[in-house]
This record gives structure tokens, C-alpha cells and sequence, in this order.
């Protein structure tokens, strides 16, 4: 599966010498230690003079951050995260001496086209892939995206990587692995799904400066659900999180919010975030027990419940 450099019409090696590993360690009382774990692994790319790009998970409440390209290991820092989108930013605190990648754009990607999923360590650690589908994805812990961008074959080690167009440009960076069941075989085959670049274009300068989006934080409930039929299952609550602080529980079943029906996550996720800004009160229609009643939860902004990057 690896992309061979006579079926590119760009300099595919220089192209993959953008994309660096990202190690990071993050403190044992890390609100994310429980969920995310204390040491992290993944992929980064070079956008500018010394910023690598990255997904967000990688880097949240991370004290020490390493890049390596090669033998090559420098410090990092956390520059800024993004919860919407799920970016990540990292500054190099030494000289990297490698090409940034150009930012491409992810809306004029085809479904169909020919492209590579670049992970550290050139040809060896990438993928030659092709975008099978552009939709709507949401994730059961409080996120959408309105088209994410979805590559098979799927790379085995996809957090962090690049997504390399047909012109050697960045159109996304990979977040999560997920199955998708073949029609041909009909066995289930592995995808990548990627958040496209074109979210990054709007904040990036707000990242860099301000460490997040300008934008008021949407409101947190701190809980995961899934889509069960159709209905919304409750199927986990973080600890510390307004959900669980208002008594909500695993197999609770979200009937509505605010008055309305919903039977998607992202519905129900959308619905959550028209009520207001974090620390909106979310109204709900929960079914327990053979009993349907109302559950109000007292939103939060997650940025707050997160240790805050520490530089070295």
C-alpha cells in the first residue's frame, strides 16, 4: 500500500518530508488521562517556519511534547487546540530544516481521486489511498463535522497524518479509523476519516495568537452517546462533567432537547449547541425505567476543565 513516486506528479519524497511524529506525555490528573491516556503517539505535518499542524487529541493538557523526523528528536509546545474542528498546533522549540507543506483546498477534493495518507516516515510510513466519501460525520463525545473526508484503504497509524492531494498540497489531517462494510465483499474494510483543511483556514491565526478559535465555546454536557436504532443512547458520562453532575446515566435514552425530537447524534448534538453559549442550561427529555421525564443539564465550557500548556 505504500504511494510509489511514478504515480505523482509531484516530488512525492519532498512532499512526505513535511510529516513529523508527535510524542507527548500528559500529568496522571489530566482531566484526558482517563479517556485518552498519559503518553501519545501519532503523526504532525509542517505548515510554517517551525508550526506543525496535528489533531487536537494528541496534544490536549500535554506537558512535554516531542517531534521527530528521522533520528532527529526537538522539543515542542503547545501553541493552541481547537474543539470544534479538532485542530491541533505545535511549535517546534528548535530548527527542524524541513519544507513546510502548502495548504491546499479540501472543498475541490473529488470523491474518487487519488491520494496519499502521509505518516512519519516517508514512503515506508504512508499510504496510497483514494477518497471514497465526503459526508457528515458526528463522534459520540459531543462533535460533528458537516463533511468530513473519508480514505480507504485506512492507514494503521492515521492520528496526525497528512492527507496529500493530487497536487502536493495538504487537504486534511487524519483523526480516527472507522469501519465500513463493503458492498462487493461485504466484509467490513478500514477507513480514514479526515478533517478537511478548509476548517483550519478561518482560525488559524486565532490559534496561533490567541491559543483558540474567537468564537464563544459551545456548551459542553460531558457525555458519550450513540445512535441505536432510532434512538440516542446515554453511553458513558466523564467524570467531573455536567452530566453526571446532573444525575444523567448510561443507558438513559435522549428523547428530545429543548422540545424537539431527535433521533441523530448529530441532531442531537446540534440541538444541544443552539440552545446557547457553555454554560447554557439544556433542557431534555430523557426515558428511564419505562418513564420519560425532564432533565436539565447545567453546560459547561470543556476548555476550563483543562490544564493549560506549559512551556519549557
Amino acid at each position: 500500500m505504500q504511494p510509489n513516486p511514478d504515480n505523482y506528479e509531484y516530488e512525492l519524497d519532498q512532499a512526505l518530508s513535511s510529516v513529523v511524529g508527535i510524542r507527548t506525555i500528559i500529568p496522571p490528573d489530566a482531566f484526558t488521562a482517563e479517556t485518552l491516556g498519559t503518553e501519545r503517539l501519532g503523526n504532525g505535518v509542517l505548515i510554517r517556519n517551525g508550526v506543525v499542524l496535528t489533531i487536537g487529541y494528541l496534544i490536549t493538557e500535554a506537558e512535554t511534547v516531542w517531534i521527530s523526523h528521522g533520528n532527529r528528536v526537538v522539543p515542542g509546545h503547545v501553541l493552541g487546540f481547537d474543539q470544534a474542528t479538532g485542530f491541533g498546533l505545535v511549535q517546534a522549540l528548535a530548527r527542524l530544516d524541513l519544507p513546510p507543506l502548502p495548504i491546499g483546498s479540501s472543498s475541490k477534493a473529488e470523491v474518487g481521486e487519488q491520494v496519499v495518507v502521509g505518516g512519519a516516515g516517508g514512503r515506508e510510513g504512508s499510504v496510497a489511498a483514494r477518497i471514497v466519501a465526503k459526508q457528515e460525520f458526528a463522534g459520540y463525545w459531543e462533535y460533528v463535522l458537516d463533511e468530513a473526508i473519508f480514505t480507504a484503504p485506512g492507514h494503521p497509524h492515521w492520528g496526525g497524518t497528512a492527507l496529500i492531494g493530487p497536487g502536493g498540497d495538504l487537504l486534511g489531517i487524519g483523526s480516527l479509523q472507522v469501519q465500513h462494510q463493503a458492498r462487493e465483499s461485504g466484509r467490513p474494510s478500514n477507513l480514514n476519516m479526515i478533517v478537511p483543511i478548509d476548517l483550519l483556514k478561518p482560525i488559524l491565526d486565532d490559534l496561533m495568537t490567541l491559543g483558540r478559535a474567537k468564537r464563544p465555546p459551545r456548551p459542553w454536557l460531558g457525555l458519550f452517546a450513540s445512535e441505536i436504532g432510532s434512538r440516542i443512547v446515554i453511553t458513558g458520562l466523564n467524570s467531573r462533567g455536567p452530566a453526571q453532575d446532573a444525575d444523567l446515566r448510561p443507558g438513559d435514552i435522549v428523547l428530545g432537547v429543548g422540545g424537539a425530537e431527535v433521533a441523530t447524534l448529530a441532531d442531537f448534538f446540534r440541538s444541544i449547541w443552539s440552545v446557547g453559549d457553555a454554560g447554557a442550561k439544556i433542557p431534555m427529555l430523557i426515558f428511564r425505567d419505562g418513564k420519560s421525564f425532564q432533565l436539565h443539564v447545567e453546560s459547561a465550557d470543556r476548555g476550563k476543565f483543562l490544564k493549560g500548556p506549559v512551556l519549557h
